[in-house]
């Protein structure tokens, strides 16, 4: 049985994670967050070897992530984040907090990031109405965008329409 083209999927979501669901890719631009830009600091901070490095860097630049620049004066080249990979930042500091919330031991999180200007913890985003009021997965309603196709529009209009029957019982 072959592989799931991810990439080729109408759903941006799918389409993501053909970029991002590479075990390496979340933890290549960790390290870009945290200050890495050059081949042997990625090496170093994540013990993976050279040609599974390189493949992944390869990836991540075909992919507008990454930007392989010439380093100066050398042969050398560094790998600089791409404003699509900035906006990543926000999704990237949500996992962090999810992870540090569940997935660390009795010592807690490995690292804090922190504000360079105030030296405050930098925290995951909040979902809220406008209003301020938060927001949680009981407070979702998903309807078609204006990219939907006709399944989408339908599968959305019948969870709907149920709902709706739900609320006149």
């Amino acid at each position: 049985m072959g592989h799931t083209d991810f990439a080729s999927m109408a759903c941006p979501i799918a389409r993501s994670m053909a970029v991002l669901g590479e075990r390496w890719a979340i933890l290549l631009l960790r390290e870009a967050y945290y200050g890495s830009t050059r081949f042997e600091e990625f090496q170093r901070h994540l013990g993976i070897a050279p040609n599974i490095l390189s493949a992944r860097l390869r990836t991540l630049v075909a992919h507008g992530m990454f930007e392989r620049v010439p380093a100066d004066g050398g042969a050398r080249h560094r790998y600089v984040l791409t404003d699509k990979a900035r906006d990543f930042f926000p999704a990237f500091v949500a996992l962090k907090a999810w992870a540090d919330r569940w997935m660390t031991d009795e010592r807690g999180a490995m690292t804090v990031l922190q504000d360079r200007q105030t030296g405050r913890e930098i925290t995951a985003p909040t979902l809220a109405r406008d209003d301020g009021s938060a927001l949680s997965l009981d407070d979702l309603r998903v309807v078609p965008g204006p990219g939907a196709g006709r399944h989408l529009r339908q599968r959305f209009a019948e969870a709907e329409s149920a709902e709706l029957e739900g609320s006149h019982d």
